[in-house]
Parts: C-alpha cells; sequence; structure tokens
C-alpha cells in the first residue's frame, strides 16, 4: 500500500506507510510520521525534541465489506519554544476518538437511510460510537440555531410520552425549521427562547398560537409589537371539545334505551366535516337520526359549519361580520354551551381576526409533530433528551422515515 493510495483512500497525508497486518478478517495499516514533520500543538514550533512515543489504534472506512483499523504512531515532544511536552496532534482524528474523520463522515452518510442500531451492525461498531458521532454532528450544526432572521413563528406544545410529559416547540414558519425546543409546556418553557431571541436581534411581525393565557401573557411580554393570530384549528378543536361534552351531557339525560342506543358511537360523527361522511357506511344517516333526537345539539352541530366560515371570507371586515354575528346567534340561543363559547371568541376576537393581517397558524407544527412521532417508533423512543431534542432541531433537513 503506497502513501499515495493511503492519501487517496483514507484522507491521511503526511503519514509514512509501513506495514499491513491482518486478523480475524480485518487489516490494520501501520503509519508514522517523519521525524522533521513533527510540531508542537501548542504553538507550532518545529524546534522540538522527541520523547518516545504512544500507538493510537483508530476505525477506519471499510474496504469489501472488512473492517480496517490505522495503527498510528503519535510522538511524544518537548517543545524548545514554549518548554511543554505534549503529543503531537493527529490531524485526521480527534482526541479521544477511536475513529478517524473520514470513517465519523461514513457513518454520517449511512445514518440518512439506517437508524442507530442498522449503522452499528452494518460498520461492527457498538451503538453507542454511532450515537456518539450523531450527536457530536448535531451538536455543531443544530444546537443554536440562528434567530436573527425570524420573521414569523409558530408556537405549541407536543406529548413525547407517558406520565404528561411534554415539549414546547417554536417553528420558523418560512423555513419550516424548529428553532427552540423547551422542557415542559407553558411559558415557562418559553424563557431560554426569548432571552435568545432578544440577544439576537431578529424582528418578528407575527406569533400563532392557541388562545391559552400562558401564551397570551408570553407574547404580550415578550413580543409587544407583534400580531398575535389564534390559531384557527385550535379553536374549532376546542369547539369540537365542547361538542363532544355536550353530547355525553345529553346521552346522561337520556332515559329511553332506544334513543340512547341511536346517540351511542356518534361522536366521530358529529366531529367530522358534513363533505367527510362516508356514505358507504350509513354515517349520513346515522347522523341524522342522531340530531333528530334533540333540537339542541342539532343547533350546536350546525353552528359549528357556521363557525368554520370565519376564516373562509374574503377580507376582514367580511370576518368580522360573521364571526360578530356568530357570537350574536349563540348568545341568544339559550344553550349554556354556546353562550359560554361566544364569551371566549368576544374576549379572543382580535386575535382570531388578525388571521386576516398575516394568514399564518401552527398547522406546520402538526406536520412537525407527525414526523417527531415517525421518529420516534423507528428509533423505539430516545433515552437521551438532549439528543431527541438535537434531532427535533435537525428534523427539517432528516430522512424522519429512516432515522433514529
Amino acid at each position: 500500500m503506497s502513501t499515495t493510495l493511503l492519501y487517496q483512500m483514507f484522507g491521511i497525508r503526511g503519514y509514512e506507510y509501513r506495514r499491513t497486518d491482518y486478523h480475524q478478517g480485518s487489516a490494520c495499516f501501520r503509519i508514522e510520521q517523519a521525524r522533521e514533520k513533527y510540531r508542537c500543538p501548542e504553538c507550532g514550533s518545529a524546534a522540538v525534541n522527541a520523547q518516545g512515543h504512544k500507538e493510537r489504534l483508530l476505525k477506519s472506512l471499510p474496504i469489501g465489506g472488512k473492517s480496517t483499523f490505522v495503527l498510528v504512531k503519535v510522538p511524544r515532544v518537548v517543545c524548545l519554544q514554549c518548554e511543554i511536552t505534549r503529543q503531537v496532534k493527529v490531524p485526521f482524528a480527534d482526541p479521544w476518538r477511536s475513529y478517524t474523520h473520514a470513517f465519523e463522515r461514513y457513518v454520517l452518510e449511512l445514518s440518512r437511510f439506517g437508524t442507530i442500531q442498522d449503522v452499528a451492525r452494518h460498520l461492527e461498531v457498538s451503538w453507542d460510537i454511532v450515537k456518539d458521532i450523531q450527536k457530536r454532528h448535531l451538536v455543531r450544526k443544530y444546537s443554536k440555531p440562528k434567530l436573527k432572521n425570524l420573521k414569523e413563528i409558530a408556537i405549541d406544545e407536543l406529548a413525547i410520552g407517558k406520565g404528561h410529559r411534554y415539549v414546547t416547540l417554536v417553528l420558523n414558519l418560512r423555513s419550516g425549521a424548529v428553532v427552540f425546543v423547551g422542557d415542559g409546556k407553558g411559558a415557562e418553557a418559553l424563557t431560554p427562547f426569548w432571552k435568545r431571541l432578544r440577544g439576537s436581534g431578529a424582528k418578528v411581525r407575527a406569533v400563532a398560537t392557541d388562545m391559552s393565557r400562558a401564551y397570551i401573557n408570553a407574547v404580550r411580554d415578550n413580543l409587544p409589537r407583534a400580531l398575535h393570530v389564534f390559531d384557527h384549528f385550535h379553536v374549532i378543536k376546542l369547539y369540537n371539545d365542547k361538542l363532544g361534552a355536550f353530547r355525553r351531557e345529553l346521552y346522561r339525560e337520556l332515559s329511553d334505551a332506544r334513543e340512547r342506543q341511536i346517540l351511542k358511537g356518534t361522536l366521530w360523527l358529529l366531529l367530522k366535516n358534513p363533505e367527510n361522511l362516508d356514505e358507504t357506511r350509513n354515517e349520513a344517516q346515522r347522523l341524522a337520526d342522531a340530531l333528530a333526537l334533540n333540537t339542541p345539539l342539532t343547533i350546536v352541530y350546525y353552528m359549528k359549519d357556521d363557525l368554520r366560515q370565519v376564516w373562509l371570507q374574503g377580507s376582514k371586515a367580511a370576518a368580522r361580520r360573521v364571526l360578530d354575528d356568530w357570537i350574536r346567534r349563540a348568545e341568544v340561543s339559550g344553550i349554556g354551551m354556546l353562550a359560554r363559547f361566544a364569551a371566549t371568541l368576544r374576549e379572543h376576537r382580535s386575535g382570531i381576526l388578525a388571521y386576516y393581517d398575516c394568514r399564518i397558524s401552527t398547522g406546520p407544527l402538526e406536520g412537525v409533530n407527525t414526523k417527531i412521532q415517525a421518529m420516534k417508533r423507528q428509533a423505539y423512543g430516545f433515552r437521551d433528551p438532549e439528543f431527541f431534542k438535537l434531532k427535533i432541531l435537525a428534523l427539517h433537513q432528516s430522512k424522519y422515515a429512516l432515522v433514529g
């Protein structure tokens, strides 16, 4: 094996090839540095005296499916200028690592197409080595996303496991990249983000969140000039939750067994949009039978479709008229659930209509959530919370279906 081949195949230069040893199907290339190329690792001076050496075994790129190693003599030198004794630097491997830079790059390339376990088995290394390579790469590239150019963001929490474990995500709506992952949910989870945002000099013009009081206060205190848009998907979801509770209360009040049987199992029919009802399963007729049982249930159901019209208007003025009309009808309906929901909408009216000033929502975060769940399933969970956060920050550039 020539020195040229050593450079061309393994990216190692400045070293001389000595010999190759073979053991149990693997190859070990012995190399060493010429004496005249010794340099002080601190000041770079060539005025050094050798004081012995230490051998370092490094895993390198496989050849023909077989493992290869590089055994390098690492000299210890005394610098005549700075008067310290140190080992010379190995330019093709990091300190305290058992592999070369070329091997590290190869692991990262394979990680785009396979799980940590798949890559570890293929390269005949431990799971921890592959995970450590991935984590260090993620720390270098994604641990501190740049916030300077943030203009429009979405904030929402995500359940990540059993026991009410949550993370709070901040998404750059223009790039689709997650720029912050906070522990827990609520205003406290965002404290580190606001601190970094103030230091970045970013000029955020719009924020999309749900209608929780914690987010309202956090945005008001930290981005007082930003437009706060209440996500319309969360508004409809909140209404659906109230609709489901209203149906359950009605079910408990029914005394007739036949009527209870008609209403039983109709929750998903009530929550579905009319255009999504499955005719082959007779869902439209089942829904009609359930609505015929109770006039208030019918009113609450059709008011949901009217509420969706708020976000389908051509202008903010038209949307304002539709929203105000919906609130008035709900208030005079005589149905407590509608009256209470109308009060909620009236309180958050400006944030709902702000959608027409900047048409953003937290919808893209739902797509991020889908990717995160796919990533978790492929990896069979994450034991390292920091590693999990880094994977989320890199998600916009990952093949999420096959990484873990």
